[in-house]
């Protein structure tokens, strides 16, 4: 089976848009969704940026946007199954899937800087 990151985050993104559509409006979870969707569909976008990175730099820099997005918005899916617990299974499986992304994109860009790429 071939392995598509690009389709992945990409499918994360899709996946939070129609999570946060289910949500309740309040004045507890708009702020939430709004930064729910920046993040989650930010992972993707950065990844499809960091795919095509003209040098070894900028896409260690893009995987390291890869990482925050994907870290933030596994903050915003446990926000939000506080804020609306009626939404907390299907926010706990999104957030594995932010997680498992997470973990790709820490191991990508500690395999550049074991390679001895100038990175912090």
């Amino acid at each position: 089976m071939k392995y598509d990151l690009e389709e992945r985050t990409s499918k994360l993104g899709i996946n939070i848009i129609l999570f946060c559509k289910k949500v309740r409006q309040g004045v507890i979870t708009s702020p939430l969704i709004n930064q729910l969707v920046r993040s989650g569909t930010s992972v993707g976008a950065n990844y499809a940026e960091a795919d095509d990175a003209q040098t070894s730099k900028d896409f260690n820099y893009k995987i390291c946007i890869c990482k925050k997005e994907s870290r933030e918005t596994m903050h915003f899916l446990k926000m939000i199954a506080i804020a609306a617990p009626e939404m907390n299974n299907e926010a706990m499986i999104l957030w594995q899937e932010a997680k498992e992304l997470n973990l790709i994109f820490n191991a990508i860009h500690n395999k550049l800087r074991s390679k001895g790429e100038n990175i912090k």
